[in-house]
């Protein structure tokens, strides 16, 4: 009998160290609820001390560990929160759309456009729909004077949020592209030099396409915008064809507004990409049809990574 002892004694050992860290977990998920309340409300510092002591005691919770970089960047501190975030990744969870999109914005924040621009990309893939990290990649795109993948990413983000002050924004700074124009460098920012021959093969067929649409006179700026995206969309996608690597961009970006030009739904489009203008918007009103019928296309046609 003896010689039972060993192992119900170990079956108890077990049987506490559970509970324990059953108790653990508990405690460390009422930290990190704390924390988010003290984020909400703007107490970063104090957040970060929640976050910190739910780390303590539970070192696998990785809810911590996306709210303690997320604290950490909207607390000017983003570039210490990286090892949280890269914690958060391999773990490879439900949280990693969030971890890269969070990694995306402290890159941006720190001027690190083609690392940013990395991170926008996984995070996409992770969530496609996932507005703000279509709208991220445009911008870092942009700040690179990679005009189509901007373009075209911020054609993106406003299909996922189409009638806010971000996608009014974002058809601003397509305007901006269409006018053949490229981000001036912020302060302290490099400015960059030649970009690679693709990203460069592609602004020139912006630039040839809008030159060609420009040829001749349209009834109403709806009209003019159409005529431009549609040449855009059709000359990036062929470009893009006959282009390797990035193949993100190629499949998921080039290829499906390629396939849009093609379709009878580029008039529509045009107006929901402009739909914070009057004329826009009377457009979209007064055909109802053609933006369901946009909407149903949208629905349908497949993009690939």
């Amino acid at each position: 009998m003896k010689y039972l002892q060993y192992p119900l004694i170990a079956l108890f050992i077990l049987a506490i160290n559970s509970i324990a860290s059953a108790q653990n977990n508990e405690d460390a998920r009422a930290l990190v609820k704390e924390g988010v309340k003290l984020n909400d409300e703007k107490k970063y510092a104090e957040a970060i001390d929640k976050y910190s002591q739910a780390l303590k005691i539970d070192t696998g919770n990785l809810y911590a560990d996306y709210q303690m970089a997320y604290a950490l960047f909207l607390s000017d501190k983003g570039t210490e929160g990286i090892p949280y975030l890269q914690k958060v990744v391999k773990a490879d969870t439900k949280l990693n759309a969030a971890a890269y999109d969070l990694l995306g914005l402290i890159c941006f924040k720190s001027k690190q456009y083609a690392e940013a621009e990395k991170y926008a990309i996984e995070a996409i893939k992770l969530d496609p729909k996932h507005a703000s990290s279509q709208r991220m990649y445009a911008l870092v795109s942009f700040h690179q004077n990679k005009r189509a993948q901007a373009l075209l990413g911020f054609c993106s983000f406003i299909l996922l949020e189409p009638n806010t002050a971000r996608s009014a924004e974002a058809f601003g700074n397509i305007q901006h592209i269409l006018q053949g124009g490229a981000l001036k460098p912020e302060p302290g920012e490099m400015i960059p030099h030649a970009i690679e021959a693709n990203a460069n093969a592609l602004n020139q067929a912006i630039t040839q396409a809008v030159a060609e649409t420009g040829k001749r006179k349209y009834a109403t700026a709806g009209d003019l915008l159409t005529a431009q995206l549609k040449a855009i969309f059709t000359a990036i996608g062929r470009a893009a064809e006959n282009q390797t690597g990035n193949d993100f961009f190629r499949k998921y970006m080039a290829a499906y507004f390629y396939q849009l030009a093609q379709s009878s739904n580029t008039p529509a489009f045009a107006r929901l990409v402009s739909l914070s203008t009057p004329e826009s918007a009377k457009w979209a009103k007064d055909n109802a049809q053609q933006m369901t019928d946009l909407d149903s296309w949208i629905k349908e046609t497949v993009r690939v990574f």
